[in-house]
């Protein structure tokens, strides 16, 4: 059975001329990021794409890409092999994937290839969206709201791009689904160590012939700064840390 290391992940970002893909409405740029291990491989897929039709005013506030700006890109029909092989038989991960989902069924479904015009055919869909309202109930669950509760950068991000929407939501969803991007204890890369074992091995190794660590006691500054960290991160997430959840004494 295929390790949940060994998968792969495309997380995935559309912008378009305006919504919805009922009413004639185009796909604009693409942005995908690869993640294998829960770690960003490097590859990626990233285009702007010609709609030949105008886009709403309204989207354009959202994304900043003019109609100007477009004339001359290539058109979904230039890039549909290029991106079909980069998605194919990956694990989707898309923030409100009915939106996203739909204008990639639907460009393939104009280019007459209706074996691709349902990409839940041919790769898995993740929608992050849902995700998070099931971790977060009753809280918004915006991509930038979700950076701001897991901590994640996106002062850059005055305007929506499909690129770096995509790269933002990879941070979230690898914080949503455990935090921590990679274990890799045996050393670093996809060198085997001595024994066979790549970086992602198992193996436990017993440390001997050392004595007991030192202590070190935290001052009162850096615990009232420890203290103010839980209280915001309480704040952000609406209940307490796991931390003092485990540590806090309750009243009584």
């Amino acid at each position: 059975m295929e390790q949940q290391q060994d998968k792969r992940f495309v997380i995935l970002d559309t912008e378009t001329t305006g919504m919805p893909v009922g009413e004639g409405h185009r796909i604009i740029e693409i942005g995908c990021v690869e993640v294998i291990g829960r770690r960003l491989t490097g590859r990626h897929f990233h285009v702007y794409l010609q709609p030949d039709r105008e886009s709403d005013e309204g989207a354009i506030n959202v994304h900043g890409i003019t109609d100007a700006f477009l004339v001359g890109k290539p058109r979904f029909a230039d890039v549909a092999e290029e991106f079909f092989a980069f998605i194919q038989g990956a694990t989707l991960v898309i923030h409100n994937a009915a939106f996203d989902v739909g204008f990639i069924n639907n460009e393939f479904a104009l280019l007459g290839q209706q074996d691709r015009a349902d990409a839940a055919q041919y790769c898995t869909i993740l929608d992050t969206l849902l995700l998070a309202r099931s971790r977060h109930p009753g809280q918004r669950n915006s991509l930038d709201a979700l950076c701001k509760r897991y901590d994640i950068d996106n002062s850059g991000r005055e305007l929506h791009g499909a690129l770096l929407d995509s790269e933002l939501l990879a941070d979230v969803y690898l914080a949503m689904t455990g935090g921590q991007t990679s274990l890799s204890l045996a050393g670093h890369g996809a060198d085997a160590d001595d024994d066979g074992q790549g970086a992602g091995g198992s193996e436990i190794r017993r440390i001997v012939g050392r004595g007991p660590g030192r202590v070190i006691v935290a001052s009162a500054e850096e615990l009232e700064a420890h203290a103010e960290r839980l209280a915001a991160i309480a704040k952000s997430a609406g209940g307490p840390s796991m931390w003092q959840a485990l540590t806090e004494t309750p009243a009584g």
